[in-house]
């Protein structure tokens, strides 16, 4: 074990590249608590009263509830199609899967502007615009790849002879599927249901082409607020965020383990 530490010039670089790479995060913390009327470092008083006003911004809270609402329902859906299509794929191997599996994880290959402008272009014709379903078809199209490479990874990784020894002791192919597959794909399933909660939740570029003036998502909102306002309101949303981000992360954590979820 001793072979493995670092010595004190690579700790160094490591310690100031992960200051580098937090700053900006860390700078939220005390702006947020500013009682100044713009955004400015350091703050010249100290006040919550960006927070109160923020809970009384009726726009950032109903945005929020949209965000919350529509990563759920983006999320769920990607799972109840990644999970039996990668089953299709990886083990019943059938014709084209190979291709239908490129082609649905091609979305990760292109600029999300480009993504955008597409769905903005079929979506005008079919009057989707605007509209809660015509976000989530949209969400999908990115969170879907992610929740296909994620399971893909973790259902390749499932030793087959522990299917194989079930269905031999008699475990009809959805038993064997319920109580030995999906059992062992478990960290997969938490860590592809946790990156497409984030990424739904998260995603701006190709929400801002469908949005209207009746539904719009929380980082749509704050990117239109930033545009008219330099207030330190937005680093309150930001803290809020961050704990909302960590809550997420200790609650994988605590179920199943960061390693065991994300690195297997």
């Amino acid at each position: 074990m001793e072979g493995h530490q670092l010595s004190w010039p690579l700790r160094a670089l490591v310690f100031v590249l992960m200051l580098f790479l937090l700053a900006p995060a860390l700078l939220v913390f005390p702006i947020s608590f500013s009682g100044d009327r713009l955004l400015s470092f350091p703050p010249s008083s100290w006040s919550f009263r960006w927070y109160q006003s923020l809970w009384q911004n009726e726009l950032i809270i109903s945005s929020f509830l949209t965000s919350l609402s529509l990563a759920v329902v983006v999320t769920m859906l990607s799972l109840a199609i990644a999970i039996p299509a990668v089953y299709a794929i990886i083990r019943l191997k059938t014709p084209g899967s190979e291709f239908l599996y490129n082609l649905f994880t091609a979305p990760l290959l292109l600029p999300t502007i480009v993504l955008g402008l597409a769905i903005l272009i079929i979506f005008a014709t079919i009057g989707l615009l605007g509209t809660f379903h015509g976000i989530v078809l949209a969400h999908l199209v990115v969170t879907l790849p992610y929740a296909l490479r994620v399971l893909a990874v973790a259902l390749g990784n499932v030793n087959l002879a522990c299917e194989e020894a079930a269905a031999s002791l008699g475990a009809g192919p959805l038993t064997v599927v319920r109580r030995v597959t999906l059992p062992m794909m478990m960290p997969g399933i938490i860590a592809a249901t946790a990156l497409c909660f984030l990424v739904s939740f998260d995603e701006l570029v190709i929400t801002l082409f469908l949005t209207g003036p009746k539904l719009t998502t929380l980082p749509v909102e704050l990117f239109r607020y930033v545009e008219t306002s330099a207030d330190p309101m937005v680093a309150c949303v930001s803290v809020l965020l961050f704990f909302f981000t960590l809550a997420i992360i200790m609650i994988i954590d605590r179920a199943m383990g960061l390693t065991q979820t994300f690195v297997r």
